[in-house]
């Protein structure tokens, strides 16, 4: 499941239980996360886990006016962080969008896991672009051996629409980095749309962006076939959740959800 919650925005304090609930009616295995917030005394990535009883990772937080803005991965198995990546900014520089990377003890080995969250500006295609790059490049150390290791699973709110170059590069339609695309989960076995901005949602509704689809949960290729293959593919958050009477939109986002083959 990969899924971005909007920060501190909005009703947080009661959208956090409005969160908790989504994620509980999917019991996922393996979730990734985009804009989980922390200061100096509480980490959201933190808090979730301990009331989902799961293990947790992120990036390392960088502070404006004493709050953070990063990605995490939670699990239900223990993980290992093996990387805190920034991302590159419009310039080329390291800039303040990050990616967390790390490795997951399931009951099929050790499986690598990444979460990130680029650019979100309407005209800022050539940043993803870059961005896209350097998830290629860091997928290339992270999956393995491509012929029998576990592939890369990455969960990543991309800011783009699936025919955008910078989503074209990462599943192999224009040039990228050789040795390594990535499958859009979405694109196999999806049901309907999967649009995760929506206008139905009030946090969005004011939005220029049309119904879109910016998140994705995505697999590298090659790899050991049928291994890492999607099942399925659905959205949750995609309505208001009841909290002490009130109707609470838990996020800006709808999340991703998938089931993949498994090798046990």
């Amino acid at each position: 499941m990969t899924w971005n919650l909007w920060w501190r925005f909005g009703p947080f304090e009661q959208r956090q239980q409005a969160i908790v609930d989504v994620i509980r009616s999917v019991d996922p295995d393996i979730l990734c996360l985009q804009e989980v917030w922390s200061d100096a005394n509480d980490d959201q990535s933190e808090q979730l886990a301990e009331v989902l009883g799961m293990h947790s990772t992120r990036t390392d937080p960088v502070f404006y006016d004493g709050q953070s803005f990063g990605n995490a991965i939670l699990t239900r198995w223990p993980v290992d962080r093996i990387a805190s990546q920034a991302l590159p900014s419009a310039s080329g520089e390291p800039g303040h969008r990050c990616i967390v990377a790390g490795v997951v003890d399931t009951p099929s080995g050790r499986w690598p896991i990444a979460s990130t969250h680029f650019d979100h500006r309407f005209d800022a295609s050539a940043t993803r672009q870059q961005q896209a790059t350097r998830l290629l490049e860091l997928g290339l150390v992270w999956r393995g051996d491509p012929d029998n290791s576990l592939p890369l699973i990455v969960g990543a709110d991309v800011n783009a629409a699936a025919d955008t170059d910078e989503i074209r590069m990462l599943t192999g339609r224009r040039v990228g980095v050789p040795g390594i695309v990535f499958s859009d989960v979405w694109e196999h076995v999806g049901d309907g749309n999967g649009y995760t901005w929506r206008a139905a949602n009030p946090y969005s509704a004011e939005s220029t962006w049309p119904n879109r689809r910016l998140d994705y949960l995505l697999v590298s290729w090659p790899r050991p076939k049928p291994v890492g293959n999607p099942i399925r593919a659905w959205n949750v958050g995609t309505e208001p959740v009841d909290i002490d009477g009130e109707a609470i939109w838990p996020s800006d986002h709808a999340a991703v959800v998938a089931d993949f083959v498994t090798p046990i």
